[in-house]
């Protein structure tokens, strides 16, 4: 049975924003080119909202807020990979929305609440995914509102060991995945400094584990509004 993302655990996502005291929560989705994260938006939302690039070519190149419900609003944001001088304005575009503000109670609050970073399953550019860290997500938001997750699981492995039958990888591609995230987890830390999180993996284009993508998220809503970080 299709799983109803707009009405998925609302109940869970309610009762942590009315504790946070925040209406909605703002998620920014970011990556290197091609890593799926207007895929990500369109299985998760079941309808195009973002338009998807085809192979090299890139399709985001602004910023735009998809609302799944009135508890959730996605920012989709350029991917970086696509030459010098486009992904210094793809990173200037990212900080600037990393850096807008709100007040509350005499209080100025950034209007991101999360950063989402999304990588291939097949790890493809993980140099520019560091940079991207590095760069433009680790200096300007907390590290605990950072988060990596895993799409394109079923190519993992260039297709091999998925079960297109059940829609799912089988013991040797689930064990490669599962590795891949602790090695993820391993190499951000290395590379940043950062501890996050052991990256979740599904499969946006196959439907596989977005349930997982989404719990991700609504497991780590935070308890408090975001302090913006002096610039």
């Amino acid at each position: 049975m299709a799983i109803n993302f707009k009405t998925y655990r609302r109940n869970d996502v309610d009762r942590k924003l009315k504790t946070m005291s925040i209406r909605p929560l703002d998620v920014m989705m970011t990556g290197v080119t091609g890593a799926g994260k207007s895929t990500t938006l369109n299985t998760v939302f079941t309808k195009i909202v973002a338009k998807e690039g085809n192979g090299v070519y890139p399709e985001t190149m602004d910023i735009d807020s998809y609302s799944l419900h009135e508890g959730i609003r996605f920012w989709d944001t350029p991917g970086l990979g696509d030459g010098i001088e486009q992904d210094k304005r793809h990173s200037k575009k990212m900080i600037d929305l990393l850096y807008k503000t709100y007040n509350s109670n005499n209080r100025t609050y950034g209007f991101i609440d999360m950063a989402v970073i999304i990588i291939e399953g097949s790890n493809r550019d993980m140099g520019t995914t560091y940079k991207l860290l590095n760069d433009v997500i680790v200096p300007n938001i907390d590290p605990d509102r950072i988060f990596v997750a895993i799409n394109q699981a079923d190519m993992a492995m260039k297709g091999r060991h998925w079960n297109t039958e059940k829609n799912e990888p089988d013991s040797t591609l689930k064990a490669f995945l599962d590795e891949q995230a602790l090695s993820v987890q391993n190499r951000v830390r290395e590379a940043t400094g950062m501890n996050i999180k052991r990256p979740v993996y599904y499969s946006a284009k196959t439907g596989y584990n977005v349930t997982n993508f989404l719990d991700f998220i609504i497991d780590n809503i935070p308890t408090e509004k975001r302090k913006i970080m002096s610039r």
